[in-house]
């Protein structure tokens, strides 16, 4: 812990010898002289000391002041850049890798065609899922009038930097992501009645790269209420709260 500076000591004066710079007194009566003015002298000097002990508060040194008023190092917060810092994963055109890919059915190449100008319905994620030295690449394509899914493909980057598929399914209203390291690829359930914007219900099946390929380690289905989201009907009043 630091400490403060301390004062400049005790607040006395010096005080030069009686006599100083005189002839030392012969007689008994200079002696006298002599040892009265001392006297006075030491009496003088204590009235002092007492006087400075008065106006320091009894401490007999100078008070210092508050220990705010001393000066404080200050610390720096560290500028240093954090290293380690992710580099953003290079983008790859999905329309030619789904088009140029003989995995992918004719009917999905053919079909893949701008929606409004030159914007393809194709959504693309980029993670490890392989654990290649590059990002792999997860591309849904769409539909462009109700964005249902309609193929997901998984691209692993291959030696040559050109990229090879190493997934693919295509089925209505499919859509793959990405999942800390893990390929969920999420399925619409459709019943003979359903409207596209409300299915029956969902599977979810939860992939892990192995041995060169995708193994399923998990699936989850959901059913879904038929008798809420049809979109008609108006919210509840709120009940009043006393």
């Amino acid at each position: 812990m630091r400490g403060l500076t301390g004062g400049d000591g005790v607040g006395t004066e010096t005080v030069p010898p009686p006599g100083a710079g005189t002839t030392r007194p012969e007689s008994p009566r200079g002696l006298r002289a002599l040892a009265a003015g001392g006297a006075a002298t030491a009496g003088l000097v204590a009235v002092g000391l007492l006087c400075a002990a008065c106006s320091t508060g009894g401490t007999g040194t100078r008070d210092e002041g508050p220990a705010g008023t001393q000066p404080v190092a200050q610390v720096s917060p560290s500028a240093t850049t954090p290293t380690g810092t992710a580099k953003p994963a290079p983008r790859v055109n999905a329309v030619q890798l789904v088009k140029g890919d003989p995995e992918v059915s004719l009917r999905v190449r053919n079909d893949l065609k701008p929606c409004t100008g030159d914007e393809y319905p194709i959504d693309t994620s980029y993670g490890t899922l392989t654990g290649g030295s590059a990002p792999d690449v997860v591309v849904n394509v769409l539909t462009c009038g109700d964005s249902v899914g309609i193929g997901t493909y998984v691209y692993r980057q291959a030696g040559n930097g050109g990229y090879v598929n190493v997934y693919a399914t295509e089925i209505p209203a499919v859509y793959g992501t990405i999942d800390r390291g893990d390929l969920v690829v999420t399925t619409q359930v459709y019943g003979a009645k359903d409207a596209v914007a409300f299915p029956s219900g969902e599977d979810v099946i939860t992939y892990r790269w192995a041995s060169g390929r995708f193994a399923e380690t998990d699936r989850v289905h959901n059913d879904f209420n038929r008798a809420v989201g049809n979109g008609q009907g108006a919210l509840p009043e709120p009940t009043a709260q006393n």
